[in-house]
């Protein structure tokens, strides 16, 4: 059985490096064999802030929840935006909270890989932070290694990463989501707590 994996990311800004990153690294997960449903900027552009009335009902946001329940693994890449996560990718987050009376709630076991991109380290690397805080508190398990890219150098020469570390970084974090998730599917209950 494939492994499914969920994207989320991106910023609404035509060509964003967080996006072109989000893609590059999709792909790479996909040519390890893991099925990925992504969920870029238009997908963000055009979510509702959650809980509003326009966000009942809404497909887009019942597709992505109902993709959240079925993944193994999680791929997220947000902006450095003021020096943590842009609204957008946030707001998408919050519409987990339609899983809270799940058997497995949030992103509850699943690992997640992170990527923040920024114009800058500091806000790169407080990004970074407030993500892996962020899915501790959606029960997540952040990868050991989580990718933050200073985006004030040209990232991308004919439609690859230019520079080979961070490509290998990106590849490393695919590995480590795809390992994990295998892991976590094959692994055997543990013996019930006696009564």
């Amino acid at each position: 059985m494939e492994l499914r994996l969920l994207a989320l990311g991106g910023t609404p800004a035509p060509g964003s490096s967080t996006g072109k990153v989000l893609d590059w690294t999709a792909r790479f997960a996909a040519s390890l064999g893991a099925r990925v449903d992504q969920f870029d900027a238009d997908f963000l552009a055009q979510l509702p802030l959650y809980q509003t009335p326009a966000a009942t009902g809404h497909s887009a946001a019942q597709r992505f929840v109902d993709c959240a329940r079925q993944a193994d693994g999680v791929l997220i890449a947000s902006p450095g935006w003021h020096g943590s996560v842009s609204g957008s990718v946030k707001n998408a987050l919050d519409y987990l909270e339609e899983t809270a009376r799940d058997e497995r709630p949030y992103l509850d076991g699943r690992p997640v890989g992170l990527i923040a991109t920024a114009y800058g380290w500091q806000a790169a690397v407080t990004t970074l932070n407030a993500m892996r805080t962020i899915v501790h508190a959606l029960r997540g398990w952040p990868t050991p290694l989580g990718v933050a890219i200073n985006c004030s150098q040209p990232l991308f020469a004919g439609g690859e990463i230019a520079d080979p570390a961070l490509a290998a970084q990106l590849k490393h974090l695919c590995r480590q989501v795809i390992d994990f998730a295998a892991l976590a599917r094959s692994r055997q209950p543990l013996a019930e707590e006696p009564k």
